[in-house]
């Protein structure tokens, strides 16, 4: 009997858990459509206004085959999460000028959740 008890605490804690990643999953996705989604996809090679995103933490930026938008093709910088966090925040004043994108991501939360889904970590 105990063993059962047991057993059913593991389960009940192990889909809590898996269910509360799904959830962060989820909210990262939805807002990564909301924010992002218009301009972007998450599917490598497939442009929309603006480069996919797939594969973007580490990449340098600008890099993608990607045409139409060149502002930061022949700048230094690679996309990690301090990067991204201030970019997604505040793109002209991340990068010193006028950019195409106009959205702007206040909310440390929201930026977070968007980040971890780019990383695939949500």
């Amino acid at each position: 009997m105990n063993t059962t008890k047991i057993l059913a605490l593991g389960v009940a804690a192990a889909i809590a858990v898996s269910s509360g990643s799904a959830l962060a999953k989820s909210k990262g996705e939805k807002l990564f459509k909301k924010k992002c989604g218009t301009c972007h996809t998450m599917e490598a090679g497939k442009h929309k206004v603006g480069p996919s995103l797939a594969g973007i933490m580490g990449r340098k930026a600008g890099s993608t085959d990607f045409g139409k938008y060149k502002a930061l093709k022949d700048s230094d910088l690679v996309w990690d999460e301090d990067n991204i966090d201030k970019w997604i925040q505040n793109p002209k004043k991340f990068i010193g000028k006028p950019t195409a994108m106009t959205v702007k991501v206040k909310k440390e939360k929201e930026r977070d959740a968007i980040i971890d889904f780019l990383k695939g970590e949500d």
